[in-house]
């Protein structure tokens, strides 16, 4: 274990957003799908343009290559819907999670407001947007938690109209306890569709898909690229990239904990997971942990968090808790873990991060699904000036102007003049146009 300090620590957790990393094996997919060295950029363009021209038959083909699966109906049909079941422990998890995330984004402000004073009127219209895409990765496992922690924020924020697009099994069908979410989510649309083709079709919209005004919902390096592609044709919530944990432990800190918490998001392909603390003892019982704890996992995680602690992790020895709030503000982590003798003390120094989890009752891992907050949050460092999944992003803010004719005299003439101080005496003339006519003499 390579255990970093001072410059060495800070050249290591300063980072920008760039280009999302492809592994080889993604490469080498991509040849044999498609019989030539392609860039997954090259291969999102392709699969974009074809589904923006030809709609669900390019839906179809692009699924059954990629997927395995040529659904006939695209959409889930409302019997489908209603005869999904899980067991019941499942589907009061759903329930206790569904419930959570509404009530913290409940208590949210998102309202406009509208004063009236001397001045006339100023204020904010807040209207939501008219339609929502949900992206929901299937992959390995049906994310049921991310249409949850995706749809109730845009509910939330007033959305009626919410469409969900997710890959379908090979035999056509989408996981049921993603079915069982939507219902008691009272979502009805919902659509056998991933990849690039579905942020392509949520984006374009298809003859069985409507085109929506912002997709929402993390997905693989095809689903991110996509999603900028189309960003301007519709509304792209965020670009989350590979997730990441950076925990703070001071001596005071059990390793076990630290080191499940660490492990909790290496099991994420491409996970990068960062420990910094104020005790090399610590640091030392918490590679042993982490030893033991990865090898008590099953396959394939133990195969994922292994690869992500050995190919990406970071272990930083910091003189003092405040430089290590200090690497962890310039670091800027999806998600920071405060396992300290006092961590709500911590709270203040805090200036960029995803989520916060303060003491070792609130670790990362039940953020994911029942805390309250949504576990949609800036990754790659974007920390640094995006917000997780909140009710705002599923809203429009209207600015309303409404002054008085005694405003415009007061304020008019200042108006005018920084027109013509920009070079648009245009602006400057409609402003003046209002104003009583002075006399020259």
């Amino acid at each position: 274990m390579q255990v970093l300090q001072g410059p060495d620590a800070r050249r290591a957790l300063t980072r920008t957003f760039n280009d999302l990393p492809v592994p080889d094996a993604v490469l080498a997919r991509i040849e044999a799908t498609f019989g030539e060295a392609l860039t997954p950029t090259q291969v999102v363009e392709r699969i974009v343009a074809d589904v923006r021209e030809r709609g669900d038959d390019a839906l179809r083909d692009w699924t059954e290559r990629l997927d395995g699966a040529r659904p006939d109906a695209l959409a889930v049909s409302a019997d489908d819907l209603n005869a999904a079941s899980v067991p019941d422990d499942l589907h009061a998890a759903i329930l206790t999670a569904i419930t959570r995330v509404r009530a913290f984004y409940e208590q949210q402000p998102a309202h406009g407001f509208l004063n009236h004073g001397p001045d006339g009127a100023l204020g904010q219209l807040v209207r939501p947007l008219a339609r929502v895409g949900v992206y929901v990765p299937g992959g390995l496992a049906p994310l049921i938690s991310t249409l949850i922690h995706t749809a109730v924020p845009a509910q939330v924020a007033g959305v009626t109209d919410i469409v969900i697009a997710t890959p379908p099994a090979r035999d056509g069908s989408v996981h049921p306890a993603i079915l069982v979410a939507a219902r008691e989510l009272g979502l009805t649309q919902v659509y056998r569709a991933g990849g690039a083709q579905a942020i392509a079709a949520l984006a374009y919209g298809t003859a069985s898909i409507p085109a929506v005004d912002k997709i929402a919902g993390p997905g693989n390096l095809f689903v991110v690229i996509a999603k900028r592609l189309v960003y301007g044709q519709t509304g792209i919530e965020s670009l989350p990239g590979p997730t990441e944990t950076l925990v703070v432990a001071d001596d005071s800190a059990d390793p076990r904990h630290v080191a499940a918490d660490l492990l909790a998001q290496a099991e994420h392909n491409g996970a990068e997971p960062v420990l910094v603390s104020t005790s090399r003892d610590l640091l030392l019982r918490v590679q042993a942990e982490l030893n033991a704890q990865l090898e008590a996992l099953p396959e394939p995680n133990r195969g994922w968090a292994r690869d992500s602690v050995s190919a990406r992790m970071k272990v930083v020895l910091a003189g003092t808790l405040d430089e290590a709030l200090e690497l962890s503000n310039l670091y800027a982590p999806e998600h920071l873990c405060l396992l300290t003798r006092d961590p709500w003390s911590l709270l203040g120094q805090v200036q960029r991060a995803g989520g916060v989890f303060v003491g070792e009752y609130s670790m990362e891992a039940l953020g994911d699904y029942v805390a309250g907050p949504s576990h949609v949050m800036p990754t790659g460092g974007t920390a640094r000036f995006m917000s997780p999944v909140n009710v705002r992003d599923f809203q429009n803010i209207i600015s309303v102007v409404g002054l008085t004719e005694g405003t415009l005299r007061r304020i008019g003439a200042a108006g005018a003049t920084l027109a013509r101080a920009e070079g648009l005496e245009a602006h400057a003339r409609a402003i003046e146009s209002r104003l009583p006519v002075t006399d020259p003499s």
